[in-house]
Order: structure tokens, then C-alpha cells, then sequence
């Protein structure tokens, strides 16, 4: 009893995770890294080692891991070979030590916990002497960014000119945060993140080593949960191995990590293109009742559409390793239904969707209210075919009948191939193109219904149009306001406007700094209201003339001005000590001409001018 006790505490006590137990120990297992391992591979050949190297990328690809091989191999040593050498096929002198972090000449710190100058101050003290055993003392810096700055500051000299025997590694996530001074006395490697297709073949492989059965999706599954981190990516199967006992299933996987159905996510996203709202629900709350989380449903869908989006320009995105043959299959189909605006306003509307449902205290009703949005959404206009269409005095298209009802036409519906007949295969979806006078059309997946009858509505007498009222100045834009009794925006305009110029339904103009933001858009309304017809109003980069404003202004300085050189103003002026010309009138010629048949001007007395 006792002793099978022991046997299987020691049993347990052997056992180490995947991630430990597959630690490349050379640079032909380094995975995803084959750029830095043919620049290391040829500095090594050519004996242009550097003396120190920043390593860089996210959690998980291997930058600890590139260290410790790569002091390994500046202190290579075997019977035959005693020089640096990225060949490490052969278990050299130091290697085991060196792999197992136990090494007396490879020293590693984590700066996490060692940020200080003092820290820094020992390697200092310490770099002057010769490694132990090794040819070279490595230190291997791990978390290089969360050193201070005086930290930083004391490793320069050393870092710049160190002794022979040295050689620094650092890695780190946050290379933004080391200083330049650092970085230029450092050969830098970008570690990159490992392909899904890498993942899944290194993840197979892991799985035929240990004995597991694993299925396909489950492994494309987790290579996309990993996000290119291999260490990430092994942690999961090691969970997903004990969650299965010893079995990897992709409902298994599914369940472990919250995420939905691939198959069911591109169900939920042809309900959503087609607008209908209440499968999406029902194919929502299936998916939650099942375990799903809903960000993440709401994720896997913005993941798809962009896999739709991108399947348009790159069409070999369909070889991806980590795509199911559901979304290889439907999402090729997709990408010739739906053009790139509806899939733009999903993405749009997806990205802003996605922290509402992770911020909000309930988060189910939340993700269905975006689904709503997306679905009303699809049968919504685009902003050019709305703005083409009231331009053409046309309905807007989204307020006629819903897509998933009969479109709406100018003309008598055509009889087509439409029948009661095929009308009611609803599982095969067609595409329905709606254009606006002639503009962008707008491709959106809906059900095919048999088509109505051709109904051909009686003549209305037409009213008589109003006759538009023309407009060629800012004055008569002034005037209309004036004859509206729309003072505020009399003043806007007269304030604010610079004309560039004019033509019938068209103004180019430039504002003023203090105009309103709205006040294009105010002057596009109110002409289309006023004259009756349809007017363009753009803002122009020319400086364009005065304001309406200015130009009184102007007018008023030069009426002042010529009053003051009128010989019987000045001599007025000059008789008034202290008198000053406040106003300038002048009235019109016929009316100017009756005041004074009927007012009579008398000579001033000096009582008069006392």
C-alpha cells in the first residue's frame, strides 16, 4: 500500500507539462524563427558575433528559450569541437547545464525583480572577472523594460565596451520601452509570431509523441486561441489532454475554452446578412444555453466577417490550416454575395459592439441588442446610395419593404423564373442587388419568394411644380432668409460665408473660423426648402471673397471716408468743434428726390448754429 503510494507520488512528481517537456534545446527545433536562426547561423559562420542582443516579440514565442540556446552556443564545447557553433545537433560540455538554467557562468535575471541600480551595480563588479568553466559569462537579462532609468543608465559604458568574456542577452514584450541608448549598442531580433498552419503541424506532432488522439478542429481550434504563441498553445492542449482524459475532441475543446461552433458562427452570420432577426436570437441563445461566452460569439463573428473581407482580395486565404471546411466552403460563397461596404459596416459595428458586451453587467441581452443592429443593418442604405437617391427625389431604399419581403422597382415586376413552385426552397440563398439611379449597389443575402403579380398602379394627376427660385449671390441667399424670417441664420450666412463661386444647383464656398459646424449642411436644407430643387453645397480650399459682412463693413469705411472729404462736411465738422461722423445714408434716388421737393432747405441763421 505504502509503496504503490510512493510509486505513484513519484509518478506524479516526474510528470512536466508539454511546454517544458518540448523546449527546443537547439535552433534547427526553434519553430516560426527563421530569419533570425539564418543570421545567427551565418554570424556564427563568419565569426562576426555580436556582443550583445535584444530580443523582442509577444509571450510564447520563444525568446527565453533563444537565449539559453543561444548561449549554448557561444560556449559549445565537445570533444571534437571547441569553438561557437549554431550545429548543436551533438550534447556538448556545458549544454545540459546550460538548458536546465543551473549553469555557473550563464547567469539569468529577471528584471521584473531586479529593477534597480544596485542589481546593475553587480553585474558591473562582476563582469571584470573570467567565466568559471565556460568560454563565455552570458547574462541573460529577462523583462529588459521594466529596469529604471538609472538602471538603464549604469549598463550603458559597460553594454557599449564590455570585456572579451562577456556577452548580454535581453529579451522583452515592451521594446517601446527601452531606451535608444540601450537598443543602439544591441544587435535587435524580432521574434515573430508563429503561423497557425506551424502551430497545428507542431501541435500534431506533440500529439503522435504522447500518444493522443486529437481531432483536426480541436488542434485548428487551439492554434487560434493561441494567438502565435507556442508556449500558449501547448499550455492548452496540456489542459485540453486532462479536460478529455487523454482524448482531444473539438466539442471537448469547444466547451474548455467558451467558444462556439465554427459551422453555427457562420449560421448566426448568414441570419444576421439576411436580417433576420429572430434566427439570430434563437441561433444566439442556443449557442449560450451550450456554454458559449457571448463576447466571444460576438468575436468569432467579427473573426469570420474579416475572413469573408479578406477572402475577396487574397482568395488563397482559403489554405489556412486553421480554417474549418465550413468556413472555407460558405465564407468563398459570402465573399462573391456581399460587397465590401455591408461587410466594412459589420466590422464597424462589430468592433464598437464587442466592449459594450464586455463592460455591460448583462452581457447576453447586450450581444442580442447588437445582433439587432446588425440586422436592421442589412437591409439599410449605404450613405451614397441614400444621399444619389433623395438627390434623385427618389424613396430611400431600407424604408420600402425589408429585403427579405419583394423589392421595391420602378417599373412592373417581372414574372421571372420565380415560381410558387421553387418559391418556398428558403435553404438555398440567393443575392439581390439594389441600385440607386444608376449609383453603387449594395449586394445583401436574402430568401427567394415567389415573385407578386404585375401590378401596374393607376395615373395620378400631377401637381404643378413649383417654380425654383433663382439664386445667384450670397445677397439672395440673405434675401431668402430675410422674406423666411429666419434672422439667426440670416446672420450666420452674412457673417460666416465666403462665396467661391455659383452655378444653378451648385455653391462652392469657404468659411469663416468661427462658422458653425453644422452650418453647411443648415444652408444645404434650407436652399433645397426655399427654392425647391436640390442644391450641392461644398466646402472649398480657395480663400474665396468677403463676407456679406465685411463687404458692409468696407462699404460703410469708404462712405465714412468720402464724407469726410466732402468740402461741406468738413467745413460742418470744422464749424462743430468735436463733432464726429457716426452714419452714412444715403437713400434711394427717387425717394431722396420727393424729400426734397417736399422739404424745403432754409439757410442756417446764427442762432441756428449757436
Amino acid at each position: 500500500m505504502s509503496e504503490a503510494g510512493n510509486s505513484g507520488t513519484e509518478k506524479a512528481a516526474a510528470y512536466r507539462v508539454l511546454a517544458r517537456k518540448y523546449r527546443p534545446a537547439n535552433f534547427s527545433e526553434l519553430i516560426g524563427q527563421e530569419p533570425m536562426v539564418r543570421t545567427l547561423t551565418n554570424a556564427f559562420a563568419t565569426g562576426r558575433i555580436a556582443q550583445a542582443w535584444m530580443l523582442t516579440g509577444v509571450r510564447g514565442v520563444g525568446k527565453t528559450t533563444t537565449a539559453r540556446i543561444l548561449a549554448r552556443a557561444l560556449n559549445y564545447k565537445t570533444a571534437t569541437v571547441d569553438q561557437p557553433s549554431v550545429d548543436l545537433a551533438v550534447l556538448g560540455e556545458h549544454c545540459q547545464a546550460i538548458m536546465e538554467g543551473r549553469h555557473v557562468d550563464v547567469i539569468e535575471m529577471d528584471a521584473a525583480s531586479h529593477t534597480g541600480i544596485d542589481d546593475i551595480r553587480d553585474i558591473i563588479e562582476r563582469v571584470r572577472y573570467a567565466p568559471v568553466s565556460a568560454r563565455y559569462k552570458v547574462y541573460i537579462i529577462d523583462e529588459v523594460h521594466m529596469l529604471s532609468t538609472q538602471a538603464f543608465n549604469g549598463l550603458l559604458k559597460t553594454l557599449e565596451e564590455p570585456p572579451p568574456h562577456v556577452k548580454f542577452i535581453f529579451a522583452t514584450t515592451e521594446i517601446r520601452k527601452v531606451p535608444i541608448t540601450v537598443l543602439s549598442r544591441c544587435q535587435r531580433f524580432d521574434l515573430r509570431r508563429i503561423d497557425a498552419g506551424t502551430l497545428v503541424a507542431h501541435l500534431s506532432s506533440i500529439a503522435d509523441k504522447e500518444g493522443i488522439a486529437v481531432d483536426d478542429d480541436a488542434l485548428a481550434m487551439i492554434a487560434r486561441a493561441a494567438e502565435g504563441s507556442a508556449r500558449d498553445s501547448l499550455s492548452i492542449l496540456d489542459q485540453a489532454i486532462a479536460h478529455g482524459s487523454g482524448a482531444v475532441s473539438a466539442e471537448a475543446v469547444r466547451a474548455m475554452l467558451g467558444l462556439a461552433d465554427r459551422a453555427r458562427i457562420v449560421d448566426l452570420f448568414e441570419y444576421v446578412m439576411k436580417g433576420d432577426v429572430a434566427a439570430a436570437l434563437a441561433e444566439f441563445r442556443n449557442q449560450y444555453d451550450t456554454g458559449a461566452d457571448p463576447a466571444a460569439v460576438l468575436t468569432d463573428l467579427a473573426e469570420f466577417n474579416h475572413l469573408v473581407t479578406r477572402l475577396r482580395f487574397v482568395p488563397t486565404a482559403l489554405e489556412d490550416a486553421s480554417l474549418s471546411e465550413d468556413e472555407r466552403r460558405r465564407g468563398a460563397d459570402f465573399a462573391k454575395a456581399l460587397s465590401v461596404r455591408v461587410l466594412s459596416r459589420t466590422w464597424q459595428m462589430l468592433l464598437k459592439g464587442i466592449p459594450e458586451v464586455q463592460s455591460s453587467n448583462r452581457p447576453v441581452s447586450a450581444a442580442e441588442m447588437v445582433l439587432i443592429r446588425l440586422a436592421h443593418a442589412a437591409d439599410l442604405p449605404t450613405l451614397d446610395e441614400a444621399l444619389k437617391s433623395l438627390e434623385g427625389g427618389a424613396s430611400v431604399p431600407g424604408e420600402a419593404p425589408r429585403l427579405n419581403g419583394a423589392p421595391a422597382s420602378s417599373g412592373p415586376a417581372s414574372p421571372g423564373p420565380a415560381s410558387p413552385s421553387n418559391g418556398g426552397a428558403s435553404a438555398v440563398a440567393q443575392t439581390r442587388m439594389q441600385t440607386a439611379n444608376g449609383g453603387a449597389q449594395t449586394m445583401r443575402l436574402v430568401e427567394p419568394e415567389p415573385m407578386p403579380a404585375a401590378f401596374v398602379p393607376a395615373p395620378e394627376p400631377v401637381a404643378d411644380a413649383p417654380v425654383p427660385v433663382p439664386v445667384k449671390s450670397l445677397a439672395d441667399i440673405v434675401a431668402l432668409a430675410d422674406a423666411q424670417r429666419d434672422m439667426a441664420f440670416k446672420v450666420l450666412v452674412k457673417r460666416c460665408v465666403r462665396l467661391v463661386r455659383i452655378e444653378p444647383g451648385r455653391i462652392d464656398v469657404s468659411l469663416t473660423d468661427d462658422a458653425p459646424k453644422m452650418l453647411l449642411n443648415d444652408l444645404t436644407a434650407k436652399l433645397r426648402a426655399w427654392t425647391g430643387r436640390s442644391w450641392l453645397v461644398s466646402l472649398s480650399k480657395e480663400e474665396g471673397g468677403q463676407t456679406l459682412a465685411e463687404m458692409e463693413s468696407t462699404k460703410r469705411e469708404n462712405a465714412l471716408l468720402d464724407a469726410k472729404s466732402d468740402p461741406t462736411v468738413a467745413a460742418i465738422l470744422a464749424r462743430f468743434p468735436g463733432a464726429k461722423i457716426i452714419d452714412v445714408r444715403i437713400p434711394d434716388a427717387p425717394e431722396a428726390d420727393a424729400v426734397e421737393a417736399e422739404v424745403p432747405i432754409e439757410p442756417a441763421t446764427d442762432e441756428d448754429e449757436t
